[in-house]
């Protein structure tokens, strides 16, 4: 396994749609792997495919907190479809790997249930509330070329695309 360079703002690839996955064999598993090392290195608790540079449909999550001694749990959600949102909405402080030092209250619905395939092309349907129903929806939201910026105003997205495009003339 080896760690992947995280793309951030403002690479234009943040903004590309990603193609479902079609081949499921030992690149992906590997690429799989990968995205899981690199998450929890960078440290976060998901990483969408685009954001290491792969418009693929493939997201990784953990949302077992390390800090609590909680085990790994680690999962593989390859061409999701969230198929229903719950009615209750969560308030919750969201951070990107992709936009780093950048934390934004984001109201998202708090319970969904997703269809998927996992690493062997199998479909699968899974029912997620709280933190995993969150981090679900923000790395499908990467998969459709969106970022948590976008739910900001303009005028405040503005100043963080700015801010961000100074820094990489400067690096």
């Amino acid at each position: 396994m080896s760690l992947l360079p995280i793309i951030t703002l403002p690479d234009p690839l943040l903004r590309q749609v990603s193609t479902p996955v079609e081949t499921f064999d030992a690149s992906l598993k590997r690429l799989a792997a990968d995205m899981l090392e690199t998450m929890y290195d960078a440290p976060g608790i998901g990483l969408a495919a685009i954001q290491v540079g792969i418009p693929k449909r493939l997201l990784v999550l953990d949302v077992a907190d390390d800090e609590e001694g909680e085990t790994k749990h680690p999962l593989v959600l390859i061409n999701p479809k969230i198929l229903t949102l719950g009615d209750e909405l969560r308030t919750y402080e969201e951070g990107c790997l992709s936009l780093p030092d950048v934390r934004l209250e984001i109201e998202r619905p708090s319970a969904l249930s997703v269809q998927y395939q996992d690493i062997d092309g199998k479909i699968q349907t899974m029912k997620a509330d709280g933190l995993l129903a969150t981090a679900i929806q923000h790395e499908v939201d990467h998969l459709d070329g969106k970022l948590i910026i976008d739910f900001l105003t303009r005028l405040k997205r503005d100043i963080i695309i700015r801010k961000f495009k100074k820094q990489a003339r400067t690096t």
